[in-house]
């Protein structure tokens, strides 16, 4: 059965949610398979009227009739979901479980729902929320194949997928891509007040600063060459590019970016501690 023939519900209406239910829809998948659970009206209306996807308070009905859960509710809601559902009169080992709450671990969700449940556990960032998304998933000992493939393919609607092989590596995902857009729009911001420093008029600043971001990553990812060669490729002896690399080294910009990312991870780490 392919990810077009399963029923989906969502646990959680957010941003998240709504993003990956866009992105199953855009790729072919009938909003009659969807279903989400949200406990606000007003949310459930927009999600009915924007998607055509069935949305209302209950859990239960949208998790009674799916072949995969996506747990997408923030992760101090988690217990308080795991707890609701618990208390639903249905077999939580039938669906696949997948869940997006930052820094959960599998155990404490295998603890939550069941010993015998397949559960994957996923970290996408917010650019998934305009389909450019990068997410990392890693499985339990339950999930086999089959069960990963259909994460993946659910992630592949909103942007690039990597499996990681150990949970572990999750903490560091999420110190590169899970916090990365962050770093991205602090550069962006400082780009951009750079430029109005340097004597631009602020709208231009903008313009030039985001779109050079977005085409500098945009030709990274399609070009057949590496990061450094295409900067190597930009820096002519003697000239400006290499003179403002120069004052990015002497300002330790490499170190910067190596300490956010770590920074990020730990914390990552100390947070799944109790979760």
């Amino acid at each position: 059965m392919s990810l077009a023939e399963r029923r989906i519900g969502f646990i959680g209406g957010g941003a998240m949610a709504e993003a990956l239910a866009g992105g199953l829809i855009a790729g072919g998948i009938a909003a009659a398979r969807i279903r989400v659970a949200e406990p606000r009206p007003e949310r459930c209306a927009q999600l009915r009227e924007r998607h055509g996807v069935a949305a209302g308070a209950d859990y239960a009905d949208a998790v009674r009739d799916s072949d995969l859960v996506v747990l997408a509710v923030k992760p101090d809601v988690i217990p308080t979901a795991l707890a609701a559902l618990r208390a639903e009169d249905f077999d939580r080992t039938r669906p696949l479980w997948i869940s997006i709450a930052a820094g959960v671990r599998l155990a404490s969700l295998e603890a939550g729902l069941s010993a015998e449940a397949r559960i994957i556990r996923a970290m996408p960032n917010t650019p998934a929320l305009v389909g450019a998304g990068a997410t990392a998933i890693c499985g339990n000992t339950r999930a086999d194949a089959s069960n990963r493939s259909d994460a993946r393919a659910l992630f592949e609607s909103v942007g690039v997928v990597w499996e990681a092989d150990t949970e572990n590596l999750l903490d560091a995902v999420t110190g590169l891509s899970g916090s990365g857009p962050a770093y991205v729009f602090l550069f962006l911001e400082a780009l951009i007040d750079a430029g109005e420093a340097a004597g631009l008029p602020r709208e231009a600043a903008e313009q030039l600063a985001t779109q050079t971001v977005y085409g500098a990553a945009k030709l990274a990812l399609e070009s057949a060459i590496g990061p450094a060669q295409l900067r190597e490729q930009v820096s002519s002896p003697g000239g400006t590019t290499l003179a403002g690399l120069a004052a990015l080294d002497a300002g330790g910009f490499r170190e910067i970016l190596a300490r956010a990312v770590a920074a990020a991870t730990r914390r990552s780490a100390e947070l799944g501690e109790g979760a």
